[in-house]
Order: structure tokens, then sequence, then C-alpha cells
């Protein structure tokens, strides 16, 4: 059995500024975005894309990361604790960024990249789902520093069953780990493949729905549950719930007839 080492969030002070490591981990999905879409563009003449345009893919990408991670966990996870400490919403450095809230503020921007530019809406996604799954991956590493988003409790005979003291003394299942692992680089490996010759449009998108969705819904059953949808039930997480319109929605992208 396993202590989490309790790294301290901060990575380097330099005087009034902290940096911390949950901020460092977002740096550096963000910089993989940028080295990975200026490999895949020079790579896929197909996909007419620019080195410019990586840059400006970045930009609303990471506004729409930032502002729709932040809100879903108000809206989707925590939103009686951040009615009562209306503050701390703007406290992102502290960790509580929720994937889906992320992914619906992703979209939104990408569809005014799409406009601005006169590309097709699909077009767009295609090409950055296989640049998101590392930024996934560095994401999950970050909640492991802060010690949050833990696993659910295991037998202690699990060779890598870890105590979070922030919370109890009980064997837990490292479930950050799991995910930068599943959600992350198998991900990544998956869509990287897929995309490596052209595909209908929409058929990267479906595939990253897809992917993401079920091993989102399968790591829900080694981290700490939340409540469930509206609080109702531990049987089905709010991640599962939000989850499974990914995956159905991904399906149809994938197998949908086209002209």
């Amino acid at each position: 059995m396993l202590l989490h080492p309790q790294f301290d969030p901060v990575a380097l002070q330099l005087g009034p500024l902290a940096v911390r490591w949950y901020g460092l981990m977002y740096l550096a999905g963000f910089l993989a975005f940028i080295a990975l879409g200026r490999h895949r563009a020079a790579k896929q003449p197909w996909q007419a894309f620019s080195a410019p345009d990586i840059d400006d893919l970045l930009f609303y990408g990471v506004l729409g990361v930032i502002l729709g991670g932040r809100l879903g966990q108000v809206i989707f996870y925590e939103p009686g604790y951040y009615l009562a400490h209306p503050l701390e919403i703007l406290a992102v450095w502290k960790g509580g960024m929720s994937f889906h809230g992320g992914f619906l503020g992703v979209l939104v921007a990408m569809a005014l990249f799409a406009q601005k530019g006169g590309r097709r809406f699909f077009a767009v996604t295609d090409f950055i789902a296989p640049l998101v799954p590392l930024g996934l991956a560095a994401g999950r590493i970050g909640n492991f520093i802060n010690g949050e988003l833990w696993g659910r409790v295991t037998d202690p005979s699990l060779p890598w069953a870890m105590v979070f003291p922030q919370i109890d003394m009980q064997p837990r299942h490292p479930s950050q780990l799991y995910q930068a692992g599943g959600e992350g680089l198998l991900l990544f490996v998956i869509l990287w493949a897929y995309s490596s010759r052209q595909r209908p449009v929409g058929a990267v998108s479906g595939a990253f729905l897809v992917g993401y969705g079920m091993l989102r819904f399968l790591a829900e059953y080694f981290r700490e549950p939340d409540a469930g949808i509206f609080g109702l039930s531990y049987t089905v997480s709010m991640g599962q719930w939000l989850s499974l319109p990914m995956v159905i929605f991904g399906m149809w992208l994938m197998t949908r007839r086209r002209n």
C-alpha cells in the first residue's frame, strides 16, 4: 500500500507570484497541442491548416477550456458550495475543472473559429480531436499532484492502493492516474492512428466522443462517486450520465451515411 506523496501544489514561488503545478500541467497540455497540431498540419495537407491557424485554435480553445471547465464544475458538480462561496469560482488555480464543461466550452469556441474562417464545424473538430488527449492526461496528473479526485476505497492488498491523508487513511484507487493513462495516453494512441489517413468529415470527432465517453464511463467505477444526476443516486455517477450522450452522438457521427 502506498502513501500519496503530498506534493506542494506550488511548484515555484517568485515573490508574491506562486506558480502551481496544476497550472503547469495545463501549460504542458497547451504546448503539446501546438507541437502536435503543427506536425499534423504539415503531414496532412488535406486538412488545410497552417501554423497561424494552430495558434488561433489554441487561443479559442484555452478560453473554452477555462471558462467552460470552471462553469461546468460549478453547475454540474458543486453548485451548493459555490453558491455559498461565489468568490471561489474565480480561484481556478486551486483546481476544480469539469471535463464535460470544458468540452462544451471548446465546442462553442470551435464553432466561433469555424464561422470566422468559413470552415465546416466538424472539419475543425476532426483536426483538433487527436490533439486533446495528451492535455487531458496532463490535467489528470495535475489532479494527482493536488491530491484531489481520489478513487474509491479498495482492498489494501492491491499493490498500488494509495492512502490520501487529506481525506482519510483508507486505501484507495489512484484513479487520477488511471484516467491519465486511459482517457489520456490510450485515447491519444487510438485517435492518432485512426486519423493518420483521411476520414469522412465527422468520423474522427465521433471516434473521440466514443473513446472518451467509454473510457470515462469505465473510470468512474474507480473514482470516488459523485452524487449522481441531481444528487439522487450513486449507482450511475454524474460523470457517467454526462458521458452517455457523448457515446451515442459519437457513434452516430461515425456511422451516419454521407453523400
